[in-house]
């Protein structure tokens, strides 16, 4: 009786009106949430627009001063090299900064890579001990090194304004080997993609081709170091992301194991995730200026400030021995196919190696399939990703994060529904479902029990066929904008040495030809689903891009790691070398 006098009156013009009042008043309050993210992004876009200019500014002033600098010479040469000037007093401190403040400013015009100017650089300056092992030299940072009076932001709103109080350990480790850090680059929001855009800073674009994403999630670092911005930089990777813009952006990366360089001082959005390890990185344009600053940054110093970092050195003997390897291979992880350029740079690599006098041993690792989709996911979002998702109340959502935001935010019992619902047809992502579901504090030591027994099975295999490193295929050419969060899937050849906590570095060895691109029209994947077409779609319009090989090592040997990389950049013909 009451239902009927309530629905009679709400009944015709009256209920319409009432809905439309709910309905404005959704949106009215959807807008008010969003407030906040409106005038963060609005505050850190004024902040980035002023720190710009300061650097246009500072680099003009420079030029001005010092007429008969020549610029080009002093942006040609190599780090080392850069090194010796510096030391010897040929160059000045002042040159280099002022040099790649401009030239950074040039890059980052037609890359938005830069997210600020590192402004007290020009004090620093002053302040550099001239006996460092990288004196002088002007280094970028991935926008998630703290550095004193700066913002974090992650592309995140929440984080904007909020200006860290102290430097992270790797940046006062580099201040303390002469090294200037001026600028910070940009990355995707959260960090959690391999691609590289955000609400506040926008998107960042591939300097060889700016339909085509840099990478992630170090994209700006990516961007700046491959078009010749930087020759320095630090980067973080927790499933590919020091890697991937290496990849795409044709420089070198290196993913050290998880804990050999410091990460105290490293902005995060989720903190006390230790299933799937975080690293930080180097990133250059050749494999020499990688050795050089791991040289620099397994120092004393960084022994010091941060104790709970193993206090070894680099190995020098081990990095520059020439002694023949003895190289384990694979062609594909049989996940993600290779794309025709990928499977080419292999096979180029592999056969340089052994016409070098190096043993290459055909090896993959046993079940791929479950480190990536059992153990890896369910590493990172054993909480069901509800601390991940604190980070993005009130805000806007990147388009680049693709369809995570929406899938963490389904509640256990649904991912779980749809997991097995969608088996049958979409077996990859009904896994990544099924293994984001919240889990307990004793199936999530389970979990962490099944990556250590992994791990061991994986170096067992290893030892078995007495391998020093490992080559394997990487993900390239890049990607178009966007693209990569609709194939998650991709970070297979990646993210394992994550899982595993295996050094990985990332050496450019060719391009895309026309033959590739010709080839890669008849691409499929191994599954045939969404993220396969996806990959298809998106590395579509490649040629001339770089495309690079992964070499790996056991855990503590980047320096064996490292050495690998040297030989197969060594073994590359001039006429395919990028820079």
């Amino acid at each position: 009786m009451v239902v009927d006098r309530l629905w009679a009156a709400l009944s015709g013009g009256p209920g319409v009106a009432l809905a439309c009042c709910f309905m404005a008043a959704a949106v009215a309050l959807r807008w008010s949430g969003r407030r906040g993210a409106r005038g963060a992004g609005a505050r850190a876009r004024q902040r980035r627009r002023a720190a710009l200019e300061s650097m246009d500014q500072a680099a003009r002033r420079y030029r001005l001063q010092n007429p008969d600098l020549d610029s080009e010479a002093l942006l040609a040469l190599t780090l080392p090299q850069l090194v010796q000037k510096l030391h010897s007093g040929e160059l000045s401190p002042e040159a280099a900064l002022f040099t790649y403040v401009g030239k950074a400013w040039e890059v980052n015009k037609g890359t938005n890579c830069v997210t600020t100017y590192l402004a007290d650089c020009e004090t620093q300056l002053s302040q550099a001990p001239r006996q460092g092992l990288l004196y002088g030299v002007p280094v970028s940072l991935k926008e998630c090194f703290s550095y004193k009076g700066q913002n974090s932001t992650l592309g995140l709103s929440l984080n904007e304004g909020v200006q860290a109080e102290c430097d992270s350990v790797l940046v006062q480790v580099l201040k303390l080997q002469g090294a200037v850090p001026f600028v910070h680059t940009n990355i995707p929001q959260s960090m959690l993609s391999f691609d590289c855009s955000n609400p506040l800073f926008g998107q960042s674009t591939n300097p060889w081709k700016s339909s085509k994403s840099p990478g992630g999630s170090s994209g700006g670092e990516g961007a700046l170091i491959g078009a010749g911005g930087s020759l320095l930089g630090l980067g973080s990777d927790i499933g590919g992301s020091i890697r991937f813009p290496s990849s795409f952006c044709g420089i070198c990366g290196l993913k050290p194991t998880g804990n050999r360089l410091s990460k105290i001082g490293l902005k995060s959005c989720v903190y006390g995730q230790t299933a799937v390890q975080l690293s930080v990185g180097p990133m250059a344009r050749d494999v020499e200026s990688l050795a050089l600053c791991m040289r620099a940054l397994l120092c004393e110093d960084m022994f010091r400030l941060d104790p709970t970092v193993p206090p070894v050195p680099f190995k020098e003997e081990v990095y520059t021995s020439s002694r023949p390897l003895r190289i384990g291979y694979y062609e594909t992880d049989n996940y993600t196919m290779p794309t025709p350029a990928m499977k080419r740079a292999l096979l180029e690599t592999k056969h340089s190696l052994e016409a070098a006098g190096h043993t290459l041993v055909p090896f993959l690792p046993s079940n791929i399939p479950y480190a990536l989709e059992t153990l890896s996911t369910g590493g990172l979002f054993s909480d069901g990703g509800t601390t991940f998702l604190q980070n993005f109340k009130g805000d806007f959502v990147d388009s680049c994060l693709g369809d995570l935001i929406l899938i963490l935010k389904l509640p256990r019992w649904l991912k779980g529904l749809l997991a097995f619902l969608l088996k049958p047809l979409l077996p990859r992502l009904a896994a990544f479902l099924s293994n984001m579901k919240s889990r307990s504090a004793k199936k999530l030591w389970k979990l962490q029990h099944e990556i250590e027994v992994y791990r061991n099975s994986v170096i067992a295999q290893w030892r078995a066929l007495d391998l020093d490193v490992l080559l394997t295929p990487m993900l390239g050419p890049a990607m178009d904008l966007n693209v990569p969060g609709k194939a998650p899937g991709a970070v297979s050849y990646t993210m394992l040495y994550n899982c595993l906590d295996f050094p990985a570095g990332v050496v450019p060895v060719t391009t895309v030809t026309i033959e590739d691109e010709a080839q890669m029209e008849h691409y499929r994947g191994y599954f045939g689903d969404i993220w396969d077409k996806m990959l298809q779609k998106g590395m579509k319009k490649s040629v001339g891009l770089p495309v690079a090989v992964q070499c790996v090592a056991l855990p503590w040997q980047e320096e064996l790691c490292l050495r690998l990389m040297r030989e197969v950049e060594r073994l590359m013909p001039p006429e395919k070398r990028l820079f």
